[in-house]
């Protein structure tokens, strides 16, 4: 397509589930820019050949271009009409792929969503009991939306057991406080959250690494490093794990499970991934509820600013530790955001929340599958990835020349348990998926760090 013709190739049909059309108009053209149907300087129809084309009418043209506009993908150049955008340049914006978020949910307006949610629980709540203090744990309507989300992973559940939790990592260090002496073992696998690291190393007890092989945590050596250690706590991430989006299996769950059983281990298992996998297995909790700590964060799988994250305690043990040892942390969770967070999945918002969630998310996946090839990529269907750098790359080199560019991810060394070093290893790098606001912004991202790469071993050549 030459320059300043007007393109029409990129517009697609509308879907009856895919969302407000003026928010759909928008995804053909974030689609088309990713896929290079459209490139800079390509000139749009106008809105209202556009809106005939679509059998829209004109408003709704009008909005997906102003919505376009806001995302930095188009720009209106006066009489000679609208055009695609060349990427913005801006020296002092860093694009963020370290963080783990969900992405923008493909087909909602977040912004009324919002609007309609609180206006919703201002209507069907006292105001005075929403800014006053609660119980920890959460009312038993938050119980029961618990219950209620953790439905598809663990099936019916005794809401008494659920505790709404101020996001994960406050229950993280409450159980580690709750479980644990200090000075005691904490065996996890030697990639793991960082934030479990932080937690322990905080609270006075140490992270030990129980090696894994191609199924995950090995249970012999789980076994043989508990009765070492004199370890009661294990922490586990099975699904599209952080890191490494590695998935455990069903037998090697069992097996844990089994050990866990055996050994009379206390397992933290956090699961906030667990809903994007669509073939999934049954979560440890299912095969050792006696033994399980479950922890499913909406941080992950909807918005962090929800700050709502559920606790499966384990089935006949008290809850009194683990309520006193989270109070010492966080007093109670924001009575506004847990009762927005029960109203939606009440209402069923939080379903077709997380389904717009999930839409975006596997997008982008097939997103950075494509601009960076499959060579040393992890296969995953989560909010991030797990890419081996070349050999010549030290990790943390890398994650200082991509930060001098602009560009933010996190290196292997992040997630190293002290006791986990494996020399020789292949450097990676954990690029999430979900910060950047547009497909658009994050092709190009991912393109910038392909080049990097390839710069870097062009140069060496060179020498």
């Amino acid at each position: 397509m030459g320059r300043g013709s007007i393109a029409l190739e990129w517009v697609s049909e509308f879907t009856a589930d895919g969302g407000p059309r003026y928010l759909q108009i928008v995804g053909f053209m974030e689609q088309a820019i990713s896929d290079e149907l459209l490139k800079p300087g390509d000139r749009l129809p106008p809105q209202r050949l556009l809106a005939e084309r679509l059998g829209v009418d004109l408003t709704t043209v009008t909005r997906a271009y102003t919505e376009a506009r806001r995302r930095n993908l188009l720009e209106a150049r006066g009489a000679a009409g609208t055009f695609i955008a060349a990427p913005r340049v801006d020296l002092t914006q860093v694009i963020d792929l370290s963080m783990n978020i969900p992405p923008p949910p493909a087909g909602i307006d977040l912004d009324d969503l919002l609007r309609q949610g609180v206006s919703q629980v201002l209507m069907h709540s006292d105001v005075d009991l929403l800014m006053t203090y609660h119980l920890g744990g959460g009312s038993s309507a938050d119980r029961a939306a618990g219950a209620m989300w953790l439905h598809a992973m663990l099936g019916a559940l005794d809401e008494e057991r659920v505790l709404a939790c101020s996001g994960a990592q406050s229950a993280l260090a409450a159980l580690i406080l709750s479980q644990t002496q200090p000075g005691e073992a904490i065996l996890a696998e030697p990639l793991t959250y960082p934030g479990l690291l932080t937690a322990a190393a905080q609270l006075g007890r140490h992270v030990v690494a129980v090696d894994i092989d191609g199924d995950g945590m090995r249970p012999d050596l789980l076994e043989t490093l508990a009765r070492r250690h004199r370890a009661r706590l294990v922490y586990l991430n099975p699904t599209l794990q952080n890191p490494t989006t590695h998935t455990m299996p069903a037998a090697r769950r069992i097996e844990i499970a089994s050990m866990a059983e055996k050994l009379d281990l206390r397992l933290i298992e956090d699961d906030p991934y667990w809903l994007f996998s669509p073939n999934a297995p049954k979560p440890l909790a299912h095969y050792a509820p006696r033994h399980v700590f479950y922890v499913s964060t909406l941080s992950k799988c909807l918005l962090p600013g929800l700050r709502t994250a559920y606790v499966v305690t384990p089935e006949g043990m008290p809850q009194d530790e683990v309520l006193g040892a989270l109070r010492s942390f966080v007093l109670m969770s924001t009575p506004l955001m847990t009762s927005l967070t029960t109203q939606w999945i009440h209402d069923g918002t939080a379903a077709s929340l997380l389904e717009g969630i999930r839409t975006e998310a596997w997008a982008r996946q097939e997103l950075a599958h494509r601009t960076l090839g499959d060579a040393g990529l992890a296969q995953s269907g989560g909010i991030h990835i797990w890419k081996a750098l070349p050999a010549h790359w030290r990790g943390a080199d890398f994650v200082q020349k991509a930060r001098a560019e602009g560009l933010n991810v996190v290196s292997h060394e992040a997630f190293r348990t002290a006791t986990g070093d494996t020399p020789g290893a292949p450097a990676h790098i954990r690029i999430s998926l979900g910060r950047s606001r547009s497909r658009f912004e994050l092709v190009n991202a991912l393109r910038r760090l392909a080049e990097l790469a390839q710069r870097r071993r062009q140069r060496e050549v060179v020498v």
